[in-house]
């Protein structure tokens, strides 16, 4: 068998078990069928599934038991930190709380071109440049790599940057942020990516990229974001808006949508309740 074959059909076993484990067809608790068996079922060979076991064990989703079996744990699947993309400011405070941050890159540096127009910098101009990854209970979930403006830049320090949200760092330096523009795609994971958020290369992720605007409409900080979608979720509630013949989707604006929530949330224990 061609061996740069086998990575790749590990992989795919790895994602068919995961699928397997994340919709409850394999109870947390249960045993997984031996390295035989599950080898004779999928038609690869037995070096494949340890492959793809040892993944799913790097992730806290089974416990392998030396000559006892593979063994789903219980609350191995991680829930996603979900966002709200009408309310992005608010969560990330929130999510500067909730969260640990490392930071791997701190310097000042002559930002990409795209980078330095969308910032609306001179020729010449340097941008303060930081890479960090976010995670949660030491599972990483995202890769940030932000550039400020110099004069921002300088008004915060490296050990401020790997401690606190850098929206709280601009809002300290006077800056009043006002706005921002952002767009989410797709991509794949690079090596350092990969290395960073503990994914193969290649792996899906999740792209943002955000531009936020002062009270003047000045940009104050390019942010480019990737997600592991597994980990990282967006979420936006809507409305039907518009005269009959026109109608449309809408977001609901934050705290209506909060509200909304609470009220769904109380009825739906008012019934379970009703139901007891």
């Amino acid at each position: 068998m061609d061996a740069a074959v086998e990575p790749f059909k590990a992989r795919r076993l790895y994602l068919l078990l995961r699928d397997r484990i994340a919709g409850g067809d394999v109870a947390a608790g249960s045993r997984l069928p031996g390295e035989p068996d599950l080898a004779a079922e999928h038609g690869v060979s037995r070096v494949t599934i340890r492959r793809a076991l040892d993944q799913l064990a790097a992730e806290g989703l089974v416990e392998r038991r030396p000559g006892v079996g593979t063994f789903v744990r219980a609350g191995g699947m991680m829930a996603p930190t979900v966002v709200d993309f009408a309310d992005v400011f608010s969560h990330l405070k929130e999510m500067g709380r909730r969260t640990e941050v490392r930071l791997l890159a701190f310097g000042y540096v002559q930002p990409p071109a795209a980078v330095a127009e969308a910032l609306g910098l001179a020729a010449g101009e340097r941008a303060q440049r930081a890479v960090r990854v976010r995670q949660m209970n030491g599972a990483p979930f995202s890769h940030l790599t932000t550039h400020v403006p110099e004069r921002i830049g300088l008004t915060y320090s490296e050990a401020e940057m790997a401690s606190q949200p850098l929206l709280t760092l601009l809002e300290r330096s006077g800056v009043g942020v006002a706005r921002a523009r952002q767009s989410i795609g797709a991509t794949l994971a690079g090596p350092d990516v990969a290395q960073a958020l503990s994914l193969e290369i290649g792996a899906p992720l999740l792209s943002l990229t955000r531009v936020v605007e002062d009270e003047e409409g000045r940009a104050v900080e390019h942010l480019h974001a990737l997600y592991r979608p597994d980990r990282f979720a967006f979420q936006m509630q809507l409305q039907r808006t518009g005269a009959d013949g026109a109608r449309r989707w809408s977001p609901l604006p934050p705290l209506a949508a909060k509200t909304e929530e609470t009220a769904t949330s109380r009825t739906t224990r008012s019934k379970r309740k009703s139901s007891s």
